[in-house]
């Protein structure tokens, strides 16, 4: 790599290592989201061959609390419906973080190819492509 970098390209490297961060961030959440969707789901499936009248207990903190077969099916399906909403989000969050680095990318690459000088700035410049 060149000693001396142009300081905009280290700028951009900075921008780079923050976005992978983030990416790393939204994928983390994204997973955890999904599990818990997947978890819920599953709980959901089981409630339906459980009897309406059967005691059942939920988990608040520490302790389980007694609880009907109503509240405990609405709850599940509040819960999964939020986990997918959430899921959706992350996803598109996902995509514009991919998107914003492909971006940022290109404009490092442009401008390491371009050299120091105060070249057109316009996208489309030469070599844009082939990573």
């Amino acid at each position: 790599m060149q000693g001396n970098m142009p300081p905009e390209a280290q700028e951009k490297i900075e921008e780079l290592q923050d976005l992978q961060e983030t990416a790393q961030q939204v994928a983390q959440q994204k997973e955890q989201s999904q599990s818990a969707l997947n978890d819920s789901k599953t709980a959901l499936e089981a409630l339906e061959d459980v009897e309406d009248d059967a005691t059942m207990y939920r988990e608040v903190g520490e302790i389980l609390v007694e609880t009907d077969y109503e509240s405990a099916h609405e709850d599940l399906e509040e819960k999964v419906d939020s986990l997918e909403v959430r899921v959706e989000q992350l996803k598109k969050q996902e995509q514009r973080v991919q998107e914003q680095f492909e971006s940022l990318q290109e404009e490092l690459q442009q401008l390491l190819q371009g050299g120091a000088g105060g070249g057109p700035m316009g996208p489309g410049g030469p070599g844009a492509g082939g990573a």
